[in-house]
């Protein structure tokens, strides 16, 4: 790591961590704080809470064709912004300043809701130009913010920072091209002893083109700007201690995990815990990154560490528990099946060309049935596309039929030390029996971090509550 590099620190605050005065008044502490100990600071930030949820749902009304909310969608996002500055800005120059970019952006978004009003469609395209639209005025505020309380800060946008493909609305980053841009406008800034705020969730083609990570993209944000500085930790402030063993909306007696290993958190995110963003993990890892999970509202609490795949992390063999609701079991079954290669190639590449993801599948290993997750919504329609697919083999019988579950739900275990344990499958059948909890289809990764198992929906509760008493923090 290059000296001017040394402790550097990216923070990385959500959109409850930004959502009200309050909130705002943690961040202004914590960033404040964090100053006393590091050398620098970037600091990422979401748009305040719930306002990427209303941009998108005016432009859905807007290209409905139903205009009547654009000016009271407007007005409310100006008071919300303006509430902040009032609370904490008292010059009045450096106040109409903000207000002013602030307006900008505001008259920005109404042309754009109105451009796809005209058009009577919301392509991808512009669905990120607006989206991104709530974090380019959160930036401008809270940098507004941190400079009235003599913390030098610039709001960035990262269009300017992160440069990605034109996969609108799941971009993904050229990494290279992104620290020549990091360089040439982040590292000036911090030779100055200033405190960049850079949009969270939003990237943009060569061209300039916008384009957003996807959602929870802002998490992915800090983390690709961490590795083209070389920073030494992320810090990620949500609302909640850090990595917890379960959803505590669910259970909540839920505790938080202390240390997680990269490879856990990979699985966590991918079944469902909300804290961090999947691609998250990705940029951290090769950078060799240290990563914490915080809370802005408990500033105090250690939160969660995680680190590399450090040996036999045998501290609580399983640490948490995760559920997938609203899923539903797609099977295709029949003798016929025997034997006979690219069946399942064939069912994997018809379910892609619905555009659905696949969180779980099992085989049988007589090779006559498959089944797979997926989410309800999608059944029906991957139901047709199989029997479009496989329209001869039905008629043959050599596929007996395809068919879709009730909903049920998705639960796994995860803890790296699973893999050095024997016995853990068997713990965790033992506990699901006990409380009178079946087991429909059954998954284990190669890896052996994680085993995820579906239950009949109405055993959520009870199957979660069951997996749950297993841990031990």
């Amino acid at each position: 790591m290059s000296q001017h590099s040394r402790n550097l620190l990216v923070m990385k605050f959500g959109g409850t961590s930004v959502g009200d005065v309050l909130a705002v008044q943690q961040v202004v502490d914590i960033v404040r704080e964090a100053r006393s100990s590091w050398s620098s600071v970037v600091v990422v930030a979401s748009a305040l809470a719930g306002v990427t949820e209303a941009l998108l749902s005016q432009a859905f009304k807007v290209a409905q064709g139903d205009e009547s909310e654009i000016e009271a969608n407007i007005n409310n996002l100006r008071a919300r912004h303006q509430a902040l500055l009032e609370a904490f800005v008292a010059e009045e120059e450096r106040r109409r300043e903000a207000l002013q970019s602030i307006e900008y952006l505001l008259q920005r978004l109404a042309s754009l809701w109105q451009a796809i009003a005209v058009l009577g469609e919301a392509t991808p395209r512009a669905l990120d130009a607006v989206a991104g639209m709530g974090e380019r005025m959160s930036v401008r505020v809270l940098a507004a913010i941190l400079n009235a309380v003599e913390i030098p800060a610039q709001a960035v946008d990262a269009t300017e920072l992160i440069v990605t493909d034109a996969q609108f609305q799941s971009a993904h980053p050229d990494m290279e091209a992104t620290r020549v841009k990091v360089e040439t406008f982040l590292r000036p800034l911090l030779a100055l002893g200033m405190v960049p705020v850079v949009t969270g969730f939003i990237g943009a083609t060569p061209e300039g083109i916008p384009t957003t990570l996807g959602r929870g993209g802002s998490d992915y944000s800090a983390a690709i700007l961490a590795a083209a500085l070389h920073a030494n930790e992320v810090w990620i402030w949500t609302d909640v201690d850090g990595v917890m063993t379960a959803d505590p909306r669910l259970i909540p007696e839920a505790q938080t995990v202390p240390r997680l290993t990269y490879r856990e958190v990979a699985e966590l995110a991918y079944f469902g815990a909300k804290v961090l963003h999947p691609k998250t993990i990705r940029p951290i890892i090769e950078a060799g990154i240290r990563l914490r999970v915080l809370n802005t509202f408990n500033p105090s609490h250690p939160g969660s560490e995680i680190v590399g795949d450090a040996p036999m992390i045998l501290d609580g063999v399983i640490k948490a528990v995760t559920a997938v609701r609203n899923q539903r079991l797609i099977t295709v079954e029949g003798r016929g099946m025997l034997g006979v290669p690219g069946v399942a190639a064939r069912t994997f590449t018809a379910v892609a060309r619905t555009g659905t993801s696949v969180p779980l599948i099992s085989q049988a290993s007589s090779e006559q049935s498959i089944c797979f997750a997926v989410p309800a919504e999608t059944a029906s329609r991957i139901v047709t596309a199989l029997e479009e697919e496989f329209a001869n083999e039905i008629k043959r019988r050599d596929i007996d039929r395809i068919w879709a579950s009730e909903e049920v739900v998705i639960l796994t275990v995860v803890g790296s030390g699973m893999q050095h344990t024997p016995g853990v499958a068997g713990r965790v059948f033992g506990a699901l029996g006990a409380q009178g909890v079946n087991v429909i289809a059954i998954a284990q990764g190669s890896s052996e971090v994680s085993i995820s198992l579906v239950v009949k929906a109405e055993d959520l509760q009870a199957g979660l509550r069951a997996l749950h008493n297993l841990i031990k923090i």
